[in-house]
């Protein structure tokens, strides 16, 4: 396989050597027919047949501007502005951000400066970058034939997901698309027994670390919760993550054994997240990308350390449907016990399945992970609200029993708690859009296959005209935090917005500034599981904890430079971060107490 940087000069010289030559033989031939009454010397010859290429690409640049300002003009509408920003500190504002900045800072800043829709370059790749929820609605439903991911982004993820779901288009997304949808049925998402039996675990770890007198790793915690949970659901097969262990913190790391450090799940957590936040730096970049690895491709050794661990469970279930075969059982008509079970009756081809395997645990663990951590992380800065979501549970559920899907319909303060959170370093759904996350930096990209006209963006406003082959990126949790589209409260968390008279105000009127889960032909299969596996974890957790509070001795605090930034970001106790999805640099380390339910007084 070549390495992607030689790919790319291997690309690149065919772009430059092919106009650079024939205008060197063009050259040639003018002065051996001696049609110039003056004859260039060599490197005369050699420096414009070099130049050629940059030439044409500096002049095809400005056409295309004059032709689409033209095109936008015949179509009544307008080109958004261009960054003055250079391409180079373009990308290394994005590379810094993503180090130790607060996520999509980057992309607020260019909004605020120069307005909701503006257009920048990285080199040969022309973006749009809006926060307009009717241009999202286009983007999403309205105009969805327009759009794609395209073969930038495809290429950024290709090295670890593959042609999944969430990194194909056309026929390959569609065939995906009706693959998995059957599988997410009422039924087979209110089977809380996975919950329950992946909770009691988690509960005792909780438990026992806190009776050492030690703080806990809840991100980790949650983390191993989500993993266990998605695979059994997903495979059939629980991989244990939580027999592992919890990590102590660092003032105690050498409590940590050697039998957790090798734990197969641990070296199967690392190497996929090292492998998000190479994405995620790839993504910064633009084409160019692939210069920052030139001799090799980083993510694929990455890559091989996340198949060994699901390629197991895979050939176990193509070894199942062969049996069946051979017993004389069909396939299509025996109950599917998981999403697995039920991928090989439809496609016995191994690269298909690991690429969509792979694609179904980023949703299945790292988003609802990433949205029960922050929540621990409200519950420890909101005292009041843990009150109120227990009182609800207490009244649903009771103060022991499991949660069922029929308690958890009536549970309308917990979606509330759930839906709300205006911190932007957080991921709970109104401003981090966490459950269908694509990338954090450059949210949900989709290209223009053909010339297309998004809506204006105000009244006496005209539309806006967006040329084929321009990534269109739409940044929902800038969007979500915005005090014209959800009030002068925007930036307070405040679960009652999804309850009172704001809902109808701002929400029910506008639906597109809040869609947590995509919209359109792309949304989210998930969404009802995610909500109904945190809504279960966290009425399990309130239930059994109380006064969480966060150890500012074991948690990485943020960069101290986020004390002179603007709203939210100079009051962060911890280091949120972003790769494909959010997380706490440095975990969630957190105390609480064990509720004793004859003392509760509830």
């Amino acid at each position: 396989m070549v390495a992607p940087g030689i790919n790319y000069l291997l690309k690149a010289s065919v772009r430059f050597g092919i106009p650079s030559a024939a205008t060197y033989c063009l050259l040639d031939i003018i002065q051996r027919r001696q049609f110039l009454p003056f004859n260039l010397p060599g490197w005369a010859l050699i420096s414009i047949a070099v130049a050629a290429r940059p030439m044409i690409a500096i002049a095809s640049r400005y056409y295309a501007k004059w032709a689409n300002k033209r095109a936008a003009e015949a179509s009544g509408a307008v080109i958004p502005p261009y960054l003055p920003d250079s391409t180079f500190s373009i990308i290394s504002e994005l590379g810094e951000n993503l180090r130790d900045g607060y996520p999509t800072d980057v992309l607020k800043r260019f909004n605020d400066q120069y307005g909701n829709v503006v257009n920048f370059d990285l080199m040969n790749t022309s973006f749009l970058l809006t926060n307009e929820p009717e241009h999202i609605k286009a983007i999403l439903a309205t105009q969805f034939e327009s759009f794609v991911k395209g073969p930038l982004f495809i290429s950024q993820m290709d090295s670890m997901f593959g042609e999944g779901v969430f990194n194909s288009d056309g026929e390959m997304w569609k065939f995906h698309r009706a693959m998995t949808r059957p599988f997410f049925t009422r039924e087979r998402i209110s089977d809380f027994e996975i919950y329950d039996r992946n909770w009691n675990i988690s509960l005792k770890l909780a438990k026992d670390r806190l009776a050492e007198g030690y703080s806990i790793d809840m991100q980790d915690l949650i983390a191993r919760f989500t993993l266990d949970s998605a695979s059994e659901f997903l495979f059939g097969k629980n991989v244990e993550s939580l027999s592992a262990g919890l990590p102590y913190h660092q003032e105690v790391a050498k409590k940590n054994s050697r039998e957790f450090f090798d734990h197969p799940s641990n070296q199967f957590v690392k190497a996929f997240s090292d492998a998000l936040l190479l994405i995620a730096k790839r993504l910064t970049m633009g084409e160019e990308w692939a210069l920052a690895e030139f001799t090799g491709d980083r993510i694929i050794p990455l890559r091989k350390t996340v198949e060994d661990f699901v390629e197991p469970m895979m050939k176990a279930a193509l070894e199942k449907r062969e049996q069946d075969i051979l017993l004389g059982k069909d396939p299509s008509e025996k109950e599917e016990s998981n999403l697995l079970s039920h991928l090989v009756n439809h496609t016995q081809d191994p690269k298909i399945l690991k690429d969509e395997v792979i694609n179904l645990l980023v949703a299945g663990r790292d988003t609802t992970m990433s949205l029960l951590a922050f929540s621990v992380y409200m519950l420890s800065e909101h005292p009041d609200i843990e009150k109120r979501l227990r009182e609800e549970i207490y009244e649903k559920v009771g103060p022991s029993e499991a949660p069922k899907y029929e308690n958890m319909r009536e549970m309308r303060y917990m979606k509330a708690f759930i839906n709300d959170h205006p911190t932007q370093g957080t991921v709970h759904l109104r401003c981090t859009h966490s459950i269908y996350m694509t990338f954090i930096v450059m949210r949900f990209g989709r290209k223009s296959i053909a010339p297309v006209v998004l809506p204006a963006t105000g009244p006496g406003e005209k539309p806006i005209y967006v040329p084929k082959d321009v990534i269109c990126i739409y940044t929902t949790l800038n969007m979500q935090r915005r005090t014209d589209l959800w009030g002068p409260d925007a930036l307070t968390f405040d679960p009652d917005r999804f309850l009172d008279e704001r809902l109808q105000k701002y929400l029910v009127s506008n639906p597109y500034i809040f869609c947590p889960f995509n919209a359109g032909p792309r949304i989210c299969l998930g969404q009802q599981f995610a909500y109904n596996e945190a809504s279960y974890y966290l009425i399990r957790l309130l239930q059994n904890f109380t006064e969480f509070t966060l150890d500012s001795t074991s948690n990485l605090p943020p960069p101290a430079h986020w004390r002179n930034g603007e709203g939210l970001k100079a009051t962060e106790k911890i280091f949120p971060a972003a790769h494909l999805t959010l997380f706490i640099k440095g975990g969630l380390w957190v105390r609480m107490k064990e509720i004793k339910y004859e003392n509760s007084g509830m």
